[in-house]
């Protein structure tokens, strides 16, 4: 993955910080974790709705982790911790994490070889916190590519989020020009339960 990517502004960002300023008066207090971060604008919402931050991005990609700290001294939000998280990769971070209640994640699923690396990550944080949820925005690249084989392997469900149940369903987002006319999709991936629960 080209670096390049972590520094601008996506559609699907900006999407999902509309989710999370929908949800703004559930998040104080609530521990959230961005994976994928880039400039961080989901995770810097959450932030200033009182949410308890971390923002993360590869651990191979310095540039990218860069752009997070930037992202929080622009914003007046130099306490946020950034974190090197690479998906599918069990890191010494990746285990000294407490459990986080939301994980936020704009265009993770952009490359279908990344899949499952993203939904092992977002497994492991899961399986810390039962009632954590994955909030994900994507945009429509391809309809062969899916994630539901790997859902069900990973014993995790999703559920669809109307864009227009948060205001997101337009072409101009926050006096943005983005989303634009892309196809955006939101989905909240939580743990599948199992039977007899």
């Amino acid at each position: 993955l080209d670096s390049q990517y972590g520094m601008y502004v996506w559609p699907c960002a900006v999407v999902l910080a509309q989710y999370v300023w929908a949800h703004r008066r559930s998040l104080p207090g609530k521990r959230v974790l961005e994976i994928g971060a880039g400039v961080s604008l989901p995770g810097v919402v959450a932030a200033r709705c009182g949410a308890q931050v971390i923002l993360s991005d590869s651990e191979e990609l310095p540039q990218c982790l860069q752009r997070c700290r930037s992202s929080c001294l622009m914003n007046r939000l130099p306490h946020v911790p950034v974190l090197g998280l690479t998906w599918g990769r069990v890191s010494p971070e990746l285990l000294s994490l407490a459990p986080i209640d939301i994980i936020l994640g704009s265009d993770v699923f952009f490359d279908p070889k990344d899949f499952e690396d993203i939904l092992t990550t977002i497994y492991f944080l899961l399986e810390k916190n039962p009632h954590a949820q994955f909030w994900t925005t994507y945009q429509v690249r391809s309809a062969d590519w899916s994630i539901e084989a790997l859902l069900y392997k990973w014993n995790m469900k999703s559920t669809h989020i109307p864009l227009h149940s948060f205001g997101a369903d337009k072409e101009h987002l926050a006096s943005s020009s983005l989303p634009g006319r892309h196809t955006i999709e939101m989905m909240i991936i939580s743990l599948a339960q199992s039977e007899g629960t």
